[in-house]
This record gives structure tokens, C-alpha cells and sequence, in this order.
């Protein structure tokens, strides 16, 4: 593990681009409660779960040693590190899950912070699958579907981390060239650090923008 993390700082200068998929057991708890919006109830859907559950993992690494070693690997906390993610709440949220070595916060704000303030850049394909263009192209359904109707080949297995995130790659840079090799200045800008599934208020936006 140490071995990789020392080639991934080595590469992080040519190669600013994350590519990030978790594989997890899905949603096995309802919040119950009173709840003044659906974002609120997303959030305490996700907080629930999160906090409960781990990963799916066939042996492998220990998170706290991962959680460490990413925290010092120069990949967070840069603006020059680009993550490019597909429907990315619970993958953001077993990832700074790993990276606090706690649960994560119960107040969604906090949540968006410690996201905004670890992953300065990152883009979300099914934010950008809401931009007008490819709406107009009618690019619809999970992440392989969408990859098909582009002509992205996929490498590996379907629900492999590792070829989920390569796959999520792919689209993202065809997505990119396809549909905003004009504007993409304009459109990153309104889908930054926006995660789909759960929503960033535009109170939350300011409280953001105030504190990073």
C-alpha cells in the first residue's frame, strides 16, 4: 500500500486526474423522523448508512492505513487535482469517512465542508448529464448505459471498483469533448463540488464560499 501511494505523489504532477468508484452494500436503513425537506432526509439516509456499514472488501487493505496514507498523499486538498466521480454521495462519504477515522458529521453543512475543503475539484457525470446538451441528447441511465450510448468501451467487470472508476474516466473526457468543448469553463463552474443525491443549498453554497 505505501508502495503505491509513493508512485501516485510521483505521478500526481503529469497525471492531475482522480477517478474514484466505491463498491458498498447499498441502503439497509430508513431515518425516522421528522424532516423539513427531502435534502435533509437524503443526508440522514446517507449519514445513517455510512456510519453503519463499510465497504465491500474481499480481504485487501485496512481503511485507517488508507484513510492515513491518502491524507499525505498530496491528493487532497488541491485545486490541481481534478475527481472525477458518477453519482457521488456515498462514494464521497465512505471516503472522508476513511479519511477522519470517525463517523461522519451529523450536520450535512459540516459535511459539505470537509467535501468542499478535501476535494476542491471534483465533477459529477450525473451533474453534468443535467446541462442542457446532454439532455437534449437523451443520455440516460447508470454509468455503463451512459458509457454505451457514447461508444466507451469498458475494461474489466461491471461493479469492479477498479473498472468502474477507469469507465467513469472514459465518459467523463467524452462527455467533456463531445458536448462542452466550448463552455466548459461556464459549466464546471456551476457543477463543482456538487454531488449527486444530495443537494447544496444555496444557504449551504454561501456558508462555503465563506469558510474555504
Amino acid at each position: 500500500l505505501e508502495e503505491e501511494f509513493a508512485s501516485l505523489r510521483e505521478f500526481i504532477d503529469d497525471y492531475p486526474y482522480v477517478a474514484m468508484d466505491t463498491e458498498f452494500p447499498g441502503v439497509v436503513i430508513t431515518p425516522v423522523g421528522q424532516f423539513y425537506a427531502k435534502d435533509e432526509f437524503n443526508y440522514q439516509q446517507l449519514y445513517c448508512n455510512v456510519n453503519l456499514l463499510k465497504l465491500i472488501q474481499k480481504e485487501g487493505i485496512l481503511m485507517e492505513n488508507f484513510g492515513e496514507l491518502l491524507t499525505t498523499s498530496g491528493l487532497l486538498v488541491n485545486k490541481r487535482i481534478t475527481w472525477i466521480t458518477f453519482h457521488s454521495c456515498f462514494d464521497f462519504a465512505y471516503l472522508i469517512k476513511a479519511i477522519l477515522l470517525e463517523k461522519l458529521p451529523e450536520d450535512e453543512n459540516d459535511f459539505f465542508l470537509y467535501h468542499k475543503k478535501l476535494f476542491p475539484t471534483s465533477y459529477d457525470i450525473k451533474m453534468l448529464l443535467r446541462q442542457p446538451a446532454p439532455s437534449t441528447a437523451k443520455l440516460t441511465g447508470g454509468l455503463q448505459e451512459i458509457a454505451n450510448q457514447l461508444d466507451v468501451q469498458r475494461i474489466g467487470k461491471r461493479h469492479q471498483a477498479g473498472s468502474d472508476s477507469l469507465l467513469t474516466a472514459q465518459t467523463f473526457f467524452k462527455l467533456r469533448e463531445l458536448f462542452f468543448a466550448d463552455n466548459w469553463s461556464q459549466v464546471s463552474a456551476e457543477i463543482q463540488c456538487q454531488m449527486f443525491g444530495i443537494k447544496t443549498s444555496a444557504s449551504n453554497a454561501s456558508l462555503l464560499d465563506t469558510a474555504i
